[in-house]
């Protein structure tokens, strides 16, 4: 009896020791809806690259909860919100991801927040910077940001066309889109808070071929700088409709043409757009810049130098977003949806690529990234470098 008590025992122990390891050795998996095909698909990429090498280093260290993996699974939204929701849902519900990560497209992120909330999983913006994303009224809230926030570029934008162009009658040409109204609105307000009106608004079709009815009518209205807002292809009607009209206006833009092939199809104008970054892998780096510029020439043979980091906004943004969206799972000690929201909240000093952050999120804050810390560029011989100031 006692030799078979013996047996049982090690039997039990060895049986919890294999399930145990297996546990172990089951992935966390994180979900990535983005657009990987068509006109921005280099943001896409972007915003993979940044999540790959952020999950290499944690893997590197021993992942998280004890020993788990990372594991990044993608789907491509084509930049459509319906397939953004379709694509949400399955790695929601097949793919159970712990984390799901929006992509490019302030509508596809805006779908896909609400099934986050019901679901309760932790949604994470990387780049798509639409005011409603985070601000969208639940209680609770899964949705949080480490990228640009419209309401608070715009006043950005503004300060921008004040101080480098002295503009005194700035006007917009915003895509006819929610990601256009979220900017109209904030615009809108951080002109008033200055006692300023816009010299006019005008609305473009993200498909149109021709926008020179619209500048037309800025321009007659006086308009001494534009404010556009729009993703790449629509940027890029804009800029050749204003070589059309042969009207060299100053151009502040939200960070839409910094997300795919602007400059082939904006053409040699494309260089007069001066737009958002929050960061620049170009000057010198932070001991942070450095370990992830290294790692991005080691893991992907077409970066030789900080211009072949491009879009760096998805890089940064996402690598940033990855390293904070681990540190709440492992506050959280599970991959349990509001487990990890609140982990978000736990988290405290963290040294980053943009910055170091110091309790990032709260339950009134869900955006990490503030007004000061955004860098202006421009497109020179194809690569995004910081404008000289």
């Amino acid at each position: 009896m006692p030799l078979r008590r013996s047996l049982l025992s090690l039997a039990a122990a060895l049986a919890t020791l294999s399930g145990s390891q297996a546990f172990a050795q089951e992935t966390i998996k994180i979900g990535l809806v983005t657009a990987l095909s068509g006109q921005s698909a280099r943001a896409g990429e972007a915003i993979t690259r940044g999540m790959s090498v952020a999950i290499d280093e944690i893997n590197a260290k021993g992942g998280l909860l004890n020993g788990r993996k990372l594991e990044l699974v993608r789907r491509d939204d084509e930049g459509n919100p319906a397939k953004g929701v379709v694509a949400a849902r399955e790695l929601i519900y097949k793919e159970k991801v712990a984390v799901l990560f929006g992509g490019l497209d302030t509508p596809v992120s805006m779908a896909i927040v609400p099934i986050a909330n019901q679901e309760k999983v932790p949604f994470m913006g990387p780049w798509a910077a639409g005011t409603p994303i985070t601000k969208n009224g639940a209680n609770p809230n899964f949705a949080f940001r480490v990228s640009a926030v419209d309401e608070i570029v715009n006043k950005a934008m503004l300060q921008y066309a004040q101080k480098t162009f002295q503009s005194a009658k700035p006007a917009m040409i915003l895509v006819d889109n929610p990601w256009g109204e979220s900017n109209e609105k904030g615009l809108v307000a951080a002109l008033a808070a200055k006692n300023m009106k816009a010299a006019g608004i005008e609305k473009f079709d993200g498909n149109a071929v021709d926008v020179v009815p619209q500048l037309a009518k800025l321009k007659a209205a006086g308009a001494d700088t534009l404010f556009l807002v729009g993703n790449v292809g629509p940027s890029a009607q804009v800029v050749k409709s204003l070589d059309r009209m042969g009207w060299k206006v100053p151009l502040v833009s939200h960070w839409g043409p910094a997300g795919g092939r602007f400059t082939e199809l904006a053409g040699p104008n494309a260089k007069s757009v001066h737009f958002v970054q929050t960061y620049s892998f170009f000057g010198k780096q932070t001991p942070v810049g450095e370990k992830v510029l290294a790692a991005l020439k080691a893991k992907y043979p077409d970066i030789k130098g900080p211009d072949d980091v491009t879009p760096a906004v998805g890089v940064a943004n996402a690598y940033d977003a990855m390293q904070l969206s681990a540190l709440a799972i492992a506050q959280a000690g599970s991959t349990q949806g509001d487990a990890v929201r609140q982990g978000f909240y736990k988290i405290g000093r963290y040294e980053g690529l943009i910055k170091t952050y110091d309790k990032p999120f709260t339950a009134e804050v869900h955006d990490a990234v503030s007004e000061n810390d955004y860098v202006w560029a421009q497109f020179i011989d194809n690569k995004i470098l910081p404008v000289a100031q």
